[in-house]
């Protein structure tokens, strides 16, 4: 990201920040909250990010030059931080993330940054899971894809049922891994499952 002082933030947002604090409780015009809006406003443009990019971008550039390789290619415990859809409160996770080629690879960091492309948008982890596997699907066309993420929601954890410790896993298998009882349960063992 650009140097984060120099992102402009429109007047209308810096408002609604300095009213969220002060209906919160706090006086926006107190020292220590006097950037606070700009601030914040910087910060949810860099959380949000993910909505000025189209993920299967990083995807485009592949190689079909492996050797002869022809088995699971899997990326074990990316961490990623997104926010909830329906508080905006932190989902912070990993997530594994396997496919079969058919003919070619992808560099191993695109799988992340594929991720981390609609982790950077308010999400749902059901939603997440299910995005980053048709993405990897539709662009690289392997025999299957599959996708665990673990998490814990700051909307379960910091308010309502105020449960800290409890994690949510969620998966999506498309193909090989879906069809075959045999690849799933080998991509699920590699994956630690």
């Amino acid at each position: 990201m650009a140097d984060d002082n120099k992102i402009p933030v429109p007047d209308e947002v810096a408002n609604a920040i300095r009213t969220l604090i002060s209906w919160a409780g706090d006086d926006p015009s107190r020292e220590g909250l006097l950037d606070t809006p700009k601030r914040v406003a910087r910060a949810w443009r860099e959380y949000c990010a993910g909505y000025e990019e189209d993920p299967g971008l990083h995807l485009s550039r592949t190689f079909e030059e492996v050797g002869g390789y022809d088995e699971v290619v899997l990326l074990r415990d990316i961490p990623f931080q997104s926010h909830c859809e329906h508080h905006m409160a932190p989902i912070v996770g990993k997530a594994s993330i396997a496919y079969l080629p058919k003919n070619r690879v992808v560099g191993i960091s695109k799988l992340a940054r594929v991720l981390h492309g609609y982790a950077r948008r308010l999400q749902v982890q059901e939603r997440l899971t299910a995005e980053v596997a048709k993405c990897i699907w539709d662009n690289l066309q392997p025999h299957g894809v599959a996708v665990v993420i673990e998490a814990t929601h700051g909307c379960m954890t910091g308010r309502g049922v105020r449960t800290p410790g409890v994690g949510m896993t969620t998966s999506r298998l498309l193909g090989c891994f879906l069809d075959d009882s045999r690849s799933r349960k080998e991509v699920m063992s590699l994956m630690g499952y």
